[in-house]
């Protein structure tokens, strides 16, 4: 397990066909060998998985990395401790973070928005 630096960017959509560098997020959080977010290792380092989420023409967002009830990963936001302020992905539990791939989340406006795994150092 290792902490690794995960940063997404907006793919296409609708509003943006090319997809957007200016619009995603930047987290910390410990992959197993597979690309896989390991819950023991997120125990050990809960303070350390921060996450900042970008947005153009925005103020950044900043939180933590949480593992919920469910086995459900959300991107919860120190600004708002209200539960509607937490950000879930989808299936963090089971996708692979690795450059190329393709996850989502629903964002604090209730839309889900596909990202692409653009760095992982």
């Amino acid at each position: 397990m290792t902490l690794k630096k995960i940063r997404l960017e907006l793919a296409r959509d609708h509003d943006f066909p090319q997809g957007s560098p200016e619009h995603g997020y930047e987290f910390v959080a410990p992959l197993d060998g597979a690309g896989h977010i390991d819950v023991q290792g997120w125990r050990a380092h809960q303070k350390d998985c921060r996450v900042r989420r970008f947005w153009r023409g925005e103020d950044d967002f900043h939180g933590h990395l949480v593992h919920t009830p469910g086995r459900r990963w959300v991107f919860h936001y120190d600004l708002d401790s209200e539960p509607e302020a937490d950000e879930p992905g989808y299936r963090f539990d089971s996708h692979r973070f690795a450059v190329g791939e393709y996850v989502s989340i629903t964002e604090h406006d209730g839309v889900l928005r596909t990202f692409r795994v653009v760095s992982v150092a």
